[in-house]
């Protein structure tokens, strides 16, 4: 099976960052509160450098805050748009990024629910178990406005809905109960510091 798969399509090799990192710039991450991560994202309709730089942008900001996939909101732009490089239960890595992604609804049928640990860089410090199913498919476009599917299984499937439900205004915290988003939040209170410390040292780290 391969190891690696790129926009949805196995690859030989890749390398342990993304190329468009190299290109980016750090971005401050947005946290829950802020409107941006609250309401519904825009369509991107306009494809072409801006695009390709934001996407820059939001890979190595992803890094540089040891996540797993970035939403556009996450970083202030209210675009449906999301980035990833995500392992999934199998071990093989997925990369990419969706331009106005739909998460297909699963057949309830086979649908398997696994209550897991999640965290968000926009939650920082905050770990829960949220409910999602155990398989997903997202449509959506690249950033030269071509089709792309990426179809993803167990812990790759909780990162393909937990970034297609950034951008339509939702955090994983609207999925909770009251008492555990109110122990989510105390959570960030206590390990808010300690996650910033580290997103610091990664960029020192960068720039070194």
């Amino acid at each position: 099976m391969p190891s690696v798969f790129l926009q949805g399509r196995p690859v030989d090799s890749y390398p342990p960052l993304a190329p468009e990192a190299r290109r980016g710039a750090v971005r401050r991450i947005t946290e829950v509160g802020e409107e941006v991560l609250h309401k519904p994202c825009r369509d991107v309709t306009e494809f072409g450098p801006d695009l390709a730089a934001l996407i820059d942008d939001m890979f190595l900001t992803m890094y540089i805050a040891d996540g797993c996939g970035l939403a556009a909101n996450q970083v202030g732009v209210d675009l449906r748009l999301f980035v990833y490089d995500c392992p999934d239960d199998d071990g093989a890595r997925h990369v990419g990024h969706i331009v106005n992604p739909v998460l297909e609804q699963p057949d309830p049928a086979g649908r398997r629910l696994l209550d897991e640990g999640e965290g968000c860089l926009s939650v920082p410090g905050a770990v829960m178990a949220v409910p999602r199913p155990d398989r997903a498919v997202v449509r959506g476009l690249d950033r030269d406005g071509e089709p792309v599917v990426v179809e993803g299984t167990g812990y790759f499937a909780r990162c393909l809905a937990h970034e297609t439900d950034h951008t339509t205004g939702q955090v994983y915290l609207d999925r909770l109960s009251k008492r555990d988003r109110k122990d989510a939040l105390r959570q960030v209170t206590d390990r808010r510091e300690e996650v910033f410390a580290r997103r610091a040292a990664n960029i020192e780290a960068l720039n070194s």
